[in-house]
């Protein structure tokens, strides 16, 4: 989150910069500057007025040692008006930063300096490439037509049991899931990532604390009888750990990882690009999340960038990597980096992570600080996370880049974790 200093010093320059993610900043910004104006006016007019009932407060008891009645009872009711008159600018006050905070939370993170104005996706930027395209007949088949053919995940009986976007794994499928999971997290322990397991329900504050609440509320599911939430990824429980925390400066960076199944909506999801696996409402993930020193938050990205793309290296899978535009970065985004496999089945490019960066975006809504060993003063650090990596599409190109006349097979990087070499 922004804060009002930010903007009060600088409010041409946060104007401009979020217009590269197509956001018209100038009438909130006003707003916010107009706001915080009154609200340090009540605060110094309620500073003055505490000033000067202390000052009288400390005559009162002389004025009556004095046999001074007269002038210390008008001194004593004047005390009283001075009461009700700072408890009345304590409550205009509350209000103005109610205001103010219900105006921060509507702008998004600036972007980084590296990211292009654009649309949307289609104006990502490719930066890299990487892997070997399989060398696959026309005729190969998407993934949904593999899952039935082999009987490992059952798209149907999950919109029996719950509804469309729940599949079932079954044999040879729910041990490829549980291989993935464990292959994903053994490698983040040898990366120095420190594993975690989270609960996957979570509280408003929480949900504020990462940012997507108020922005996505209506992306997620809401347990309204105890106003809890189904996570979206394990960034959410795993960053908000830290909420309210001041670490050592010598702590950073913190490197937490987490494995949970996720949760979303997905609402107005159609079309033959969400069929199958491409787009569920419950799916596994390994999320990589680190809390870093702001100075070497862009290193930090760049080490999550590599080990996602060990990942996908190791899995055999043809790579590339978008820098996203403006029109595609998140709300609470400095800069991302998209990881997209290729699809032979479907014959398309299929996102399975995003790195982000978010600066002290979220560390300021998280009250998330380090301590200068050098300042002792308390500082925001930088809040970091990416997929490593989200299950779904990884099993479907999977499944997709490796079938063979004999059945799918499995990289060899797997079969340590799955027991078998492939799905027949």
């Amino acid at each position: 989150m922004l804060t009002s200093g930010i903007i009060r010093e600088k409010r041409d320059f946060v104007i401009e910069k979020l217009k590269v993610k197509n956001f018209d900043a100038t009438e909130i910004t006003a707003k916010i500057i107009e706001t915080d104006t009154r609200r340090r006016d009540i605060q110094v007019r309620a500073d003055s007025l505490m000033s000067e009932m202390n000052r009288i407060s400390k005559v009162i008891g002389k004025l009556y040692a004095e046999n001074k009645k007269a002038e210390a009872d008008a001194a004593r009711a004047r005390t009283g008006e001075l009461k009700e008159e700072i408890k009345e600018l304590s409550l205009k006050r509350a209000e103005a930063e109610d205001l103010l905070n219900e105006l921060l939370v509507q702008l998004p993170n600036l972007p980084h300096e590296s990211v292009k104005p654009g649309k949307g996706e289609n104006e990502n930027e490719t930066i890299r490439e990487g892997g070997k395209m399989p060398a696959m007949s026309e005729d190969a088949l998407p993934h949904w037509d593999l899952i039935k053919r082999y009987d490992i995940i059952d798209i149907e009986l999950g919109n029996k049991l719950t509804g469309a976007g729940f599949p079932v794994y079954k044999g040879k499928g729910a041990r490829l899931q549980r291989a993935l999971i464990n292959f994903f997290l053994d490698e983040g322990e040898k990366a120095g990532f420190s594993e975690i397991l989270p609960p996957v329900l979570v509280n408003e504050e929480s949900g504020f604390g990462t940012g997507q609440l108020p922005d996505k509320e209506g992306q997620m599911y809401h347990v309204t009888e105890d106003n809890l939430y189904l996570i979206p990824t394990a960034e959410v429980p795993i960053t908000n750990i830290y909420r309210d925390v001041i670490l050592e400066e010598e702590q950073l960076p913190v490197m937490n990882m987490g494995y949970t199944q996720c949760f979303r909506r997905e609402a107005g999801s159609w079309g033959a690009h969400v069929r199958g696996l491409n787009r569920l409402h419950q799916f596994d993930k390994v999320e990589i999340v680190v809390i870093s020193h702001p100075s070497k938050s862009y290193e930090t990205l760049d080490m999550m960038l590599k080990h996602v793309e060990h990942l996908v290296n190791l899995l055999e899978l043809p790579y590339r990597v978008l820098r996203l535009c403006g029109g595609d970065i998140s709300f609470t985004s400095a800069l991302t980096y998209d990881f997209e496999v290729w699809s032979a089945g479907q014959k398309r490019w299929l996102e399975v992570s995003s790195v982000s960066n978010f600066e002290s975006f979220q560390s300021n809504r998280l009250k998330c600080r380090y301590r200068d060993k050098e300042t002792k003063q308390n500082q925001l650090v930088h809040t970091l996370n990416g997929s490593a990596l989200a299950l779904p599409r990884i099993v479907a190109a999977l499944l997709e880049n490796n079938q063979t006349p004999r059945g799918i097979r499995v990289p060899a990087a797997l079969i340590p974790y799955t027991g078998f070499d492939i799905i027949d």
